[in-house]
């Protein structure tokens, strides 16, 4: 019935890979984005690049692209398309730039020269690169997408409540609101990513029809989302499949028993099923950094589930005639408790995650505990249940290569003790150095294998079109008259404010415009322009500059600045002048790319130089200058790593030594058990620093997932010491016993799950195979110290007493 339940609640199941998921919790920069966003009316970005075969600006290439670009016009979605045929055409156009009302000049335009066109086009300021490459092969349709209004309305209010929440003044009434806005906010956002995906869907069956013509790539973070939900979807099929085919292949190479391959698999068919299920009934997403929960739910049931078949063939081999219930019911005995903290003790190494301020992070934390928690009630009421309806093998085989192999870590652990010692105090002293290298810069276009989309559209966008990740400046004056004490020449201006404060007229935008205010825009858009990790800049210093060329290379003064926007089309405003400066909040707004690819790129670096210099060579306070954008929220982020390593590593040994207290109320215990498991994640953390692998949102769970799960070998295998060396009373006889008995459990279940994780490389997210190869790794180390590092301190240290 259980089963039943959860089985219909699993149509329910839902994946999230929209940019919000992989942002921090509550980031006070997200919500100033999504302000500024809202004010300046800004639109979700596709990018198409069209390198056509022959010359771009050829009739054929230029026909191709008009077409183009009407086909993607007609897509319900799709706001504009702006493309090199539409953008207006200044310098190679022989009507004056105030006179393009009723005359606007584009490369549609019969009488334009399309020689100076493409000079123009390719040397602009404005244009060049954002609309054609520089070498003029490739050119950028620009697809503004038709947002939502409700949810930009939503997400701004939800911000401001959250901050309210932060600071503690958030009534019991704007609770509710807060829960309210908050899950009308996902309703929303799941509805708008729907209709994203069909219009990405559109848009690429669109551009199929045109290959013939041209290399295409579409790019923009609509379709990274979009594509990052095909490869959860992917990931999950792909980890659950491939999981469940080599778990049936390392059960059967281990009991080489039909039944102890099927009753393992149900166990995990049951656990997994009903996991997903609950997310589904509770509306629980799955991200990137979730998506495979499943194939680790699936390797931690089989391990449970190998650990009581383990034990229960030992008691039928020692006292066969047994009944089947005595067999089962002494198993869950001796089982229990061991396998209960086995539990606590991953569920810890998971929950730990909770401490990040990444949410998704979180979320994969949480979700792995529930998860956790299913797996044990499945092993201990399920799995015995149908073993009790079995009934009894005909006889419980043994397999002698593992025996062999274990008897010799017992043997090494025996003679080369110090050895021992000695190797891991040197993988400790080395681990060390490789932690301490250890970065969080990384780029994002190396997150995705060379031949998706999603790479050759970043990395083509990246060299030829001006950059991938969008920053902004906000320049704010906090008074209109600034200037006027700036430039005390300008006395016509000034005595016309003079006039505006007597007489308390309204000023219109047109006489925002100053000489002083666009010289500062101008050495800020320069500054930004200058730097090597820097790409495309925009903003009015581009503008100005273009009608400045027209002006014989002179600068307007302020009232020749007011009749130029004045005087300016319509749709020119709009488009090139608009979006760069707010009237109302008295700001200039400087957009800029960043070239995602550069190998030496260090975004907090940049950043903060960025802040520095504004102050300290612009001469600009902190309250005059606001940096925001894409490229903050992503340093946030990764900036945020290192404090969550740090935090849930504290947390899960924290949390894991208490258990350990607790489990064997000795402290010598506590630390023997979790030094050989520090050490494991230390080596996988250290050999990231040495082969330069940076943390990211994977990554930085691979160490309190291996302390996490490989603690659990630690706890069996004392447990099982402890139990036995109470009958024999030495030390070294025990050593042998529980490698012979509890050291395969421990070797069969680190063998399925190091193979499990194995899995994760068939990813097509690269942070999923570096957490799988490294975790495996761990793992594997995690291994060998527990059969030999483990009891060489148990040895060492004799917690039992002396010998009887």
């Amino acid at each position: 019935m259980l089963l039943a339940f959860f089985s219909y609640h699993s149509q329910d199941f839902k994946l999230d890979a929209s940019a919000d998921s992989l942002l921090l919790e509550d980031d006070k920069d997200l919500h100033l984005l999504r302000e500024v966003n809202a004010r300046y009316q800004t639109q979700d970005l596709l990018i198409v690049t069209f390198t056509p075969t022959q010359d771009l600006f050829s009739d054929d290439s230029l026909t191709h692209l008009k077409r183009l670009r009407d086909e993607l016009r007609s897509i319900d979605g799709v706001e504009s398309v702006v493309t090199i045929l539409d953008v207006p055409l200044v310098t190679s156009s022989d009507v004056p730039l105030t006179q393009m009302a009723d005359n606007v000049q584009t490369l549609q335009t019969p009488t334009i020269d399309r020689r100076r066109a493409r000079v123009e086009l390719s040397t602009s300021p404005v244009y060049k690169d954002l609309v054609i490459s520089s070498d003029t092969h490739t050119t950028a349709l620009l697809l503004n997408l038709k947002g939502d209004e409700d949810l930009a309305s939503l997400q701004i209010t939800r911000g401001q409540l959250l901050s309210k929440r932060r600071s503690g003044q958030l009534s019991r009434e704007e609770r509710r609101q807060l829960q309210d806005v908050s899950a009308r906010s996902k309703e929303v956002r799941a509805s708008l990513n729907d209709r994203r995906h069909e219009e990405i869907e559109k848009i690429r069956s669109l551009l199929d029809g045109y290959r013939d013509y041209g290399a295409l790539h579409l790019g923009g973070v609509p379709m990274i989302a979009d594509d990052m939900v095909s490869f959860v979807k992917n990931d999950l099929i792909v980890f659950g499949s491939g999981a469940l085919v080599l778990l049936v292949v390392v059960l059967i190479a281990i009991f080489r028993e039909l039944r102890w391959v099927i009753l393992p698999l149900l166990s995990c068919f049951y656990a997994g099923m009903t996991m997903i299920g609950m997310l589904g009934l509770i509306g629980w997403e799955v991200t990137v950094i979730s998506s495979n929960f499943l194939a680790l739910l699936l390797i931690i049931t089989i391990s449970m589930s190998i650990h009581l078949i383990v034990r229960y063939r030992q008691l039928f081999r020692d006292a066969p005639d047994d009944t089947q219930v005595a067999l089962v019911s002494s198993t869950l005995r001796k089982m229990v408790w061991p396998c209960l903290y086995a539990a606590l003790t991953t569920i810890i190494g998971f929950s730990s995650l909770v401490f990040s301020d990444i949410k998704p992070v979180i979320d994969f934390g949480w979700m792995m505990s529930v998860g956790l928690s299913v797996t044990f009630l499945t092993s201990f009421s399920l799995f015995p249940a149908i073993l009790l309806m079995t009934g009894k093998p005909k006889a419980g085989g043994r397999s002698g290569r593992e025996l062999r192999l274990t008897a010799r870590l017992a043997n090494v652990t025996e003679r080369h003790g110090n050895a021992i010692l000695v190797t891991a105090v040197l993988l400790a002293v080395i681990s060390g150095v490789g932690i301490s290298r250890l970065t969080v810069e990384n780029s994002f276009i190396d997150y995705f294998r060379k031949d998706t989309e999603i790479y050759q559209g970043m990395r083509l966008i990246d060299e030829k079109l001006g950059g991938t990740t969008p920053l902004e400046i906000l320049l704010n004056w906090q008074t209109d008259r600034v200037f006027a004490e700036e430039e005390a020449e300008e006395e016509s201006i000034e005595e016309w404010y003079d006039e505006v404060d007597e007489w308390n007229i309204d000023v219109g935008p047109e006489y925002w415009f100053t000489p002083f205010k666009i010289e500062r825009i101008k050495e800020v858009h320069d500054y930004l322009d200058g730097l090597s990790e820097v790409g495309k800049v925009l903003s009015l210093a581009s503008v100005i500059r273009v009608a400045e060329e027209l002006n014989d290379g002179k600068e307007f003064n302020g009232l020749e600045l007011s009749l130029f926007y004045k005087r300016l089309p319509d749709d020119i405003r709009e488009s090139l002048i608009d979006p760069y400066f707010s009237f109302e909040h008295n700001e200039a707004r400087i957009q800029l790319r960043i070239l995602d690819s550069k190998q030496d790129l260090r975004r907090k670096e940049l950043l903060d130089k960025i802040r520095d210099d504004l102050r300290t060579q612009l001469d600009l306070s902190e309250g005059d200058v606001t940096v925001t954008g894409t490229l903050v929220l992503y340093n946030n982020m990764l900036q945020s790593l290192f404090a969550s390593q740090i935090s849930s590593l504290g947390a899960v040994m924290v949390g894991i030594a208490i258990m350990l207290l607790i489990l064997f109320r000795s402290v010598s215990l506590a630390i023997i058990g979790i030094v050989p498991n520090v050490l494991a994640a230390g080596i996988g953390l250290g050999l990231m620093g040495l082969m330069g692998i940076p943390l990211d949102v994977m990554t930085i769970t691979v160490a309190a997932i291996t302390i996490g799960i490989a603690v659990d070998n630690a706890i069996h295998y004392i447990y099982r010491f402890r139990e036995e060396f109470a009958q024999t009373g030495d030390y070294i006889e025990t050593l042998r016993i529980c490698h012979s008995n509890i050291g395969r459990a421990i070797l069969y279940t680190s063998t399925t799950i190091i193979f499990g994780f194995s899995i994760l490389a068939l990813s097509n997210f690269f942070p999923t195979i570096y957490f799988g190869a490294l975790t495996g790794l761990a793992m594997c180390i995690a291994l060998l110290a527990a059969l030999t590092l483990l009891p060489r301190l148990i040895l060492t240290w004799r917690p039992f007493g002396q010998k009887v």
